[in-house]
Formats: C-alpha cells, structure tokens, sequence
C-alpha cells in the first residue's frame, strides 16, 4: 500500500516538472504529492514537496504551510511546527479551510488550547452553513468538551445547523 502511494507521489511530481498551465496550480498539485508522500510514510518526502508548494505560490485551497506544521510534528520537530503555525498566524489572511487544517493538527499533537483558538478563529471566518463553517464548529466543540468548556453562542449555531 506505501509503495501506491510512493508511486502516485513520484508520478505527480513528474507531472509537475512538465506541467505549463491548467484546471489547478503547480502548488495544488505539489501538495497532492505531500500528501501521498505522507502516506507512503515518507514525511522528508512530504516537506520538500509542501516547501515547492510555498515557493511555487500558486492557488491551492489550504496553505501549505499547515502541511509542513502538521510534517514537521510528525518528524518529532515540534518547535519548528509551532513557529510555522506561528507565521501563519502573524501574516494574518488565514482561510477557514487553513484554520481547521491548523486546528486539527493541534488537536492530534495535544494542543488543545491553540486549537481551540483556530477553530474559533476559523468559525469565525467561514461562510455561515457552509461545509467549512459546520466542520469548524463541531472541531471546536470536540476540543471545547475536551476542555471541560461550557456551551456557547458558536455551539449553538452547531445545533441549529443539524
């Protein structure tokens, strides 16, 4: 099973390297092989093909340096991930999509707090009833039952949209 996906990564990368214009970006395509490199349990792998995504600026649908934290925790550098989530804070013009990526990966490495904050963030800035905004909402309920936190306002409009 590793191997497939060590192959559709390798494929994809060589898509990229002839690749001239199309339906989706250089960087989209980039983390698609991330994310196969990952499986295929070759997370080196995976880091250089999010940092190509970064360089290569294109269009993709979550930041790809959500990718490269959520690697960079998985390689044991778990330092190095927060400063990059960090960054991604600061630069500021996060997406919803980028928010719950980020808050899940917190959630799976135990920083439930930070999480909390992304997904709230998040929730905040997704399009209301959208699948993103739904998705937002019940990652930061499962942290904030985690957390022992008391219903809200935002879990409220969780149970609305049911």
């Amino acid at each position: 099973m590793a191997d497939d996906h060590g192959d559709l990564a390798r494929r994809l990368e060589g898509l990229v390297e002839e690749y001239v214009s199309g339906d989706i970006s250089r960087a989209a395509i980039l983390m698609l092989a991330a994310e196969e490199w990952r499986q295929a349990g070759q997370p080196a792998h995976a880091l250089v093909c999010f940092q190509r995504a970064v360089d290569d600026g294109g269009e993709v649908g979550v930041d790809p340096r959500a990718g490269i934290a959520d690697t960079l925790f998985e390689l044991e550098r778990p330092d190095e991930a927060r400063q990059v989530i960090e960054t991604i804070r600061n630069e500021g013009e996060v997406t919803a999509t980028t928010a719950l990526t980020v808050a899940e990966t917190l959630v799976a490495y135990g920083d439930l707090r930070q999480a909390h904050l992304w997904a709230t963030e998040g929730a905040h800035r997704a399009v209301r009833d959208s699948g993103e905004h739904t998705a937002l909402l019940r990652t930061r309920y499962r942290i904030r039952v985690d957390l022992g936190l008391p219903e809200d306002e935002l879990d409220a409009l969780l149970d609305l949209s049911r």
